[in-house]
């Protein structure tokens, strides 16, 4: 007989890549060792080795057991609560760090006076995470920029347009962008780029703009939310790439420059599946705030 408390805690391993950081994020406390001697035990059963240590590793037969139990316990929880009181009323969901700040919690706000035992999940997310998340299941509904048909078994909904901008120190003397592309390529006037990871659509757009003139103008720095781009620009560091953001005022430290030759980024909510009662009203409560928005 396999131990299912083993299963759980080889799931938590799995989803967070080690047994370090499995203790670090499970919902009740438990030793490493323990952990460890619970796994070993369970690949003892199973007469399989489940993952390597050292970088960390899923075998296959890891991946194919992690796939058999991933859908029970990531979604255990949300049946509990089906069972207990009838509507689940949990919202595991990811969107930039900006909008987590700036703009979901009069969201989610509205949504707690429908549901008033609303239990948030809130992760940080770039734009290439998502899916991967979806489609493991650890969240369900996420906000981020969309980029062509989303993967098998997920749906999405355009919320907004967004334009692209150059952002550079108060005291540049760059006017266009076409007098900053033209210094770069004469090589007479490189500034470093700062930016989101190179991964994301944002940079990638950039590059295409850059390839289209025979350019190239690597990131020097790579921050992780758009605000952080602002903050490194004020303070000197180089030109910054963002997006013009809905009641968005700069900083005076810094100037914006439109980008035309760039095509408008698509925010929108993505989601597993169907969607529940409560992230129905999410999704409601999100088209308000952006009508809202627009009409400002």
């Amino acid at each position: 007989m396999i131990n299912i408390h083993h299963l759980e805690l080889f799931y938590y391993v799995a989803r967070f890549e080690g047994i370090m950081e499995a203790v670090r994020n499970m919902p009740y406390g438990i030793q490493q060792p323990a952990v460890s001697g619970q796994i070993l035990q369970l690949e003892s059963d199973l007469g399989a080795k489940l993952f390597n240590r050292r970088p960390f590793e899923l075998t296959r037969a890891g991946v194919e057991l992690y796939d058999f139990i991933r859908p029970f316990f990531t979604n255990v929880e949300q049946i509990g609560e089906k069972l207990r009181g009838g509507v689940a009323q949990t919202i595991r969901m990811a969107a930039p760090n900006i909008a987590l700040r700036d703009h979901l919690p009069e969201v989610l706000g509205q949504v707690r006076r429908k549901y008033p035992k609303l239990k948030l999940i809130l992760r940080a997310a770039h734009q290439p995470q998502v899916e991967a998340w979806l489609e493991h299941q650890e969240i369900d509904f996420a906000i981020t920029i969309l980029e062509g048909r989303p993967a098998p078994g997920l749906n999405s909904e355009a919320l907004l347009e967004l334009s692209l901008v150059f952002l550079v120190p108060k005291e540049s003397s760059l006017r266009s962008v076409d007098e900053l592309l033209e210094g770069i390529a004469s090589g007479a006037d490189t500034p470093s780029l700062i930016t989101l990871p190179s991964n994301e659509m944002m940079p990638r757009l950039c590059r295409e703009l850059l390839a289209k003139r025979g350019m190239e103008w690597p990131a020097s720095i790579e921050v992780t939310s758009l605000d952080l781009i602002e903050v490194y620009v004020a303070g000197g560091f180089g030109v910054g790439l963002t997006l013009a953001l809905p009641r968005w005022e700069p900083s005076p430290k810094v100037r914006v420059l439109p980008v035309t030759e760039l095509p408008a980024v698509t925010l929108g909510a993505i989601w597993r599946g169907n969607l529940l009662p409560v992230t129905e009203e999410l999704l409601r409560a999100l088209r308000s705030r952006v009508a809202g928005l627009k009409a400002k």
